[in-house]
């Protein structure tokens, strides 16, 4: 029996969304190999209509599908740089999304358990790299009260309000690489965070695949999301029956509706990074970000592209500068400077000629 679901709205949604990350370099670099995940997903839930990606320095990209079918564009930088400025541009269009119901009948555990059987979901439902079982986690789960009571999608929406309220959001109280022990023992994390510990508890203590979601979430002003709207988001979804795979964002105890947008899915954080790359060269990198979410009207037409607000042609603009050379020296510092490089040169010959 399919559970009815009722509309939330009459039409789609159309969203625009821009994407802005650059890597400074202390000191400018030979070589930069990059991967990007910033392309949204189409499906049956959302549609991506434009996509376009610019890179500064100018080169090549190319583009695959990873084994998640999720869109990966890389490229590859040889000449020296001194920054690396990665603009994703995308419109969206978001189909009408259903009200998700409190329960599920009777039978369902049973349910789940046929479908995983005979299904083929042992990624979803292993430890990963960012998402594993701890006695911290283990701790956590008995304190919460975790287990298979009720129906599954009963307890997964207790345990989204209940992550929720348990952890306070923290922008920059962890890094990308965080184990999840961090944000157990402060109680406080990020929106990676709080997937991350939702995945580890669903899959170990209710048995339900479950799986990491990278996108992003429009606010708007009549929203009251914990989550930063400047950054990118990040959410979980879970298998159930007759349902399918469910959205569940315990950052500010939502179901994923029309407002979260899709880029990637993967067992954690590791499989979806936005960015993901190495340089050549001895150096520190400056990482910024800047995310916009915006409703649009719909699709442009074929003559024309989407408007861009003038704060954000700023923006670019700025990113996209040249870092600030020093001033060239003059010849007599440039004479001074040789004078003292013979110099050390001549102090270091008789050292080791006086040993």
């Amino acid at each position: 029996m399919l559970i009815p679901m009722k509309p939330l709205q009459e039409g789609p949604m159309y969203y625009s969304i821009r994407h802005l990350t650059k890597f400074l370099y202390k000191t400018p670099v030979s070589e930069s190999i990059m991967e990007t995940r910033m392309h949204p997903r189409s499906d049956v839930q959302q549609r991506c209509l434009t996509f376009h990606l610019s890179v500064s320095p100018r080169c090549r990209v190319f583009s695959h599908r990873d084994h998640f079918s999720n869109h990966v564009h890389h490229f590859d930088i040889p000449g020296q740089h001194g920054q690396l400025v990665i603009v994703a541009e995308s419109l969206v269009e978001m189909a009408i999304h259903g009200e998700i119901p409190r329960s599920l009948p009777a039978g369902s555990w049973d349910e789940l358990d046929r479908l995983v059987h005979e299904g083929d979901f042992w990624e979803m439902l292993l430890p990963s790299e960012f998402a594993r079982f701890t006695p911290e986690l283990e701790d956590l789960g008995k304190h919460l009260g975790v287990q298979r009571n009720d129906d599954p999608l009963s307890a997964l929406h207790k345990l989204n309000t209940q992550l929720c309220e348990y952890f306070d959001y923290k922008p920059k109280s962890t890094k990308a690489d965080s184990p999840i022990e961090h944000a157990l023992t402060t109680r406080a994390g990020v929106c990676q965070d709080f997937s991350h510990i939702m995945i580890s508890l669903v899959r170990s203590q209710l048995q339900i695949p479950c799986r990491y979601v990278s996108g992003y979430l429009y606010h708007g002003d009549a929203h009251k999301d914990r989550s930063e709207s400047s950054a990118t988001h990040a959410w979980v979804e879970a298998f159930l029956p007759e349902l399918g795979w469910i959205g569940f964002d315990p950052t500010n105890d939502l179901v994923a509706g029309d407002r979260h947008i899709r880029t990637a899915i993967g067992r954690d954080y590791s499989d979806v990074p936005p960015t993901h790359g190495i340089y050549r060269g001895r150096t520190k990198s400056e990482l910024s970000v800047a995310v916009r979410v915006e409703p649009s009207e719909g699709t442009p037409f074929l003559d024309r592209e989407l408007p861009v607000p003038e704060d954000w042609s700023v923006l670019v603009e700025k990113a996209q500068a040249l870092p600030e050379q020093p001033p060239p020296m003059s010849r007599h510092a440039q004479q001074a400077q040789q004078q003292q490089s013979t110099a050390a040169v001549s102090r270091s010959a008789v050292s080791r000629s006086a040993r």
